[in-house]
């Protein structure tokens, strides 16, 4: 069974690798982007059971590179979305822009610093409520498609997105009480 598998791999790697790290590097604008996203791809299908039986191999294969690809670019939005929005401010005001060349070594260490207490917000939230928060605001989804998703009711999504809000908003608050706090001293 495992040199059925491996063997099957192997041959659609050599069938269809380049074909695929080309297709996402035209959707990623990045040749490293989408090699990466591509072994993932193969990646997902060597963790299944037994990948020689799909219908349409390819199919599936670039169905699931292209979602990764969205999920990779969905990623890259909202980092750029938080760094180019007012919470992505610096201690004195100014926005900031990692990118930008006037940006100054604090202001980048602040951003970073600032989008370092959202994701650990985020990873403190229980399980449901940190699913229901990623799938509305990293995925996209409305409150009816996470419910069905989820398997409960769109009051229970709404309750858990409050939770999630009202927690990242905590802890930012006194993320942002601490760094005044240790700027005065």
């Amino acid at each position: 069974m495992t040199n059925d598998k491996d063997s099957f791999l192997a041959n659609l790697v050599a069938q269809h690798g380049t074909p695929l790290v080309k297709f996402l590097a035209r959707k990623l604008d990045s040749p490293e982007d989408a090699a990466e996203v591509a072994q993932d791809a193969f990646l997902r299908l060597h963790r299944m059971e037994e990948p020689e039986k799909l219908d349409n191999a390819r199919a599936f294969l670039f169905q699931v590179a292209n979602n990764l690809a969205i999920d990779q670019l969905r990623r890259r939005t909202l980092h750029f979305r938080f760094l180019n929005s007012e919470k992505g401010m610096a201690s004195d005001g100014e926005p900031v822009d990692i990118n930008a060349i006037a940006a100054s070594p604090e202001q980048i260490i602040s951003a970073r610093e600032k989008l370092a207490a959202i994701y650990q917000a985020v990873d403190e939230l229980p399980f449901k409520v940190k699913q229901a928060f990623l799938l509305h605001r990293k995925s996209g989804l409305s409150y009816n498609d996470i419910a069905r998703q989820m398997d409960v009711s769109v009051s229970s999504v709404e309750k858990y997105i409050l939770q999630a809000l009202k927690h990242c908003r905590a802890r930012l608050a006194a993320y942002y009480d601490d760094e005044n706090t240790s700027s005065r001293k």
